[in-house]
């Protein structure tokens, strides 16, 4: 696991599209595992200007985001379909027909499930999972648990993710429950993993994530038995780990 120390957020950013750039220059037909949220706003900002200037091309990279909240269809405003395609899809050359979301809107949580396990068998595995952190130590949408889940899975959000996420919704009642994600064996299943940390709020989890015990209570714990991790974090997101 390499941790790289950066300043502020957009150091952050700027250094996590690197990463991303770098892997789609050095294989244009790759398979990236993209996330949603605030951390990853700014690194996207970062590709498209580096589109814009002509220096990073789309046309043959293939794409699948990690989850997707039940029941919203792409279109809604608050879909993380809605998000790829406002802060990335929209502004820069790839083809939307190799960009895959889990399907929001079907109730058939089983049938969704394994046609996205397939689909991302069919992609021939992702080259780098993108990922943030929840301030609860989750990524994508597993939550703490028992166990750590396998594949794609239809998940019951816990009241800290709903309460993170209500700011961007008209009330907390309008947050969805449920989410469809992509589970722990897909993401350790690629063969590189970005994970984006920026912010005092995330120091616990990150502290937990990097220097505890493996466990699924802390799902980002399971990174540490990942072979190639990279891990792009602020110094108010380390400060904790810097004093351990």
């Amino acid at each position: 696991m390499n941790i790289y120390r950066v300043k502020n957020y957009e150091d952050m950013s700027r250094r996590a599209a690197a990463i991303v750039s770098a892997q789609i220059v050095l294989k244009p037909d790759c398979v990236l595992g993209l996330a949603t949220g605030s951390s990853p706003e700014g690194l996207y900002q970062n590709l498209v200007k580096q589109y814009k200037d002509g220096d990073l091309d789309f046309s043959r990279v293939t794409s699948v985001n990690l989850d997707e909240y039940k029941g919203l269809a792409p279109d809604h405003e608050q879909s993380y379909r809605r998000f790829m395609n406002d802060h990335l899809f929209d502004h820069v050359n790839i083809d939307k027909d190799r960009t895959f979301v889990p399907d929001g809107l079907n109730e058939d949580s089983e049938k969704v499930c394994s046609a996205y396990d397939e689909l991302i068998a069919r992609t021939g595995g992702i080259d780098l999972q993108l990922l943030g952190l929840g301030n609860n130590g989750h990524i994508g949408f597993n939550e703490p648990a028992d166990a750590f889940t396998c594949g794609t899975h239809c998940v019951e959000l816990t009241q800290s993710t709903i309460d993170a996420n209500k700011r961007f919704f008209a009330s907390e009642d309008l947050v969805p429950r449920y989410a469809y994600t992509m589970g722990i064996g897909n993401i350790m299943a690629a063969k590189k993993i970005l994970l984006i940390v920026s912010g005092k709020a995330k120091a616990e989890a990150l502290k937990a994530a990097l220097t505890g015990p493996v466990t699924p209570k802390v799902p980002a714990s399971v990174l540490q038995l990942h072979p190639d991790v990279a891990v792009v974090a602020d110094e108010d997101a380390l400060e904790l780990i810097d004093k351990h």
